[in-house]
């Protein structure tokens, strides 16, 4: 039975104005972590908050989240990073590289191309961009090359694809996660569909053959879609941070949700010393030097 990782996405840039069940404190995230890893979740990605309010990117207050949920459940735990625009790679990527000195990092964002995020349902005000320069993209494979942790690829549009496998394979980096990003809120990339999927695996052999994918998004349902990523040799990830606005399952519910689809599709969800293993052979097979099966 092929084994399947379920990454969960605790709470990302929303306020509670638009996803009302979003962890938003250190003690509330770590909780939410744990429960989800104990629920079937191997990989667990939050950004930080210090007390509600807007997030954080103090490495010290992500150190707090990393090692709560460690201290209990042995589970990856990886942050995010600043919009971008009007920072130097360094100071975009300062956590970053301040929590891989101190060993708390197995993957890391590391996005290769910028996006609009422009609503389907336009609002007056405009939409935000999500700016990664190559500049920032280079920086930050450096520093997984660095420090051995694997970049953690959104893939908001198919030529993120093509970018991210061309410079991490000059940066020497560790094979990405690509994370196919869908949408039924925003205008980027594709809508959750099993033909889109197909396009964007379609893509990979091509770019990448062999790198592990997971269907992903923000503003989505991929609930329909788990069956056909499974079926395909792909992964899955939830949680508030990706789902419809409004969502009132908790994270904890959408993990369990996930694993009885998975079960259902003919998978099983992976333990994190599977998914470790997995990427550890996967590593050996496509000629890269694994660093371990950990951080």
């Amino acid at each position: 039975m092929r084994k399947v990782w379920i990454e969960v996405a605790l709470n990302g840039p929303w306020s509670r104005a638009r996803q009302p069940g979003i962890p938003d404190t250190i003690e509330a995230i770590v909780a939410e972590g744990i429960a989800c890893a104990r629920a079937g979740a191997c990989i667990v990605h939050a950004h930080a908050y210090d007390g509600g309010g807007p997030q954080s990117f103090d490495w010290g207050v992500y150190a707090r989240i990393i090692e709560g949920i460690r201290a209990k459940v042995d589970v990856p735990v990886y942050p995010s990073i600043p919009m971008g625009g009007g920072m130097t790679p360094e100071q975009r990527f300062a956590h970053i590289e301040a929590l891989a000195e101190r060993g708390l990092l197995e993957f890391a964002v590391v996005d290769p191309g910028s996006v609009n995020f422009t609503e389907l349902t336009p609002t007056a005000t405009p939409a935000p961009t999500y700016l990664n320069s190559e500049a920032d993209v280079r920086h930050g494979l450096s520093l997984a090359a660095r420090f051995g942790f694997h970049p953690a690829y959104a893939i908001y549009e198919p030529g993120f694809t093509r970018a991210g496998a061309v410079l991490a394979r000059e940066a020497g980096a560790r094979t990405p996660i690509y994370r196919f990003m869908f949408s039924q809120t925003f205008a980027f990339g594709f809508p959750p569909e099993p033909f889109a999927l197909d396009a964007h695996i379609a893509l990979l052999k091509c770019e990448a053959l062999g790198a592990p994918f997971m269907i992903a998004g923000l503003g989505v349902d991929v609930r329909g879609l788990i069956a056909a990523a499974v079926e395909r040799g792909g992964h899955v990830r939830v949680g508030l941070e990706d789902a419809p606005f409004g969502c009132e399952a908790g994270n904890v519910a959408l993990v369990e949700d996930a694993v009885a689809r998975v079960r259902a599709a003919g998978g099983e969800p992976a333990d994190v010393a599977e998914m470790r293993a997995e990427l550890s052979a996967l590593e050996r097979a496509l000629g890269l030097a694994p660093v371990g099966d950990g951080a």
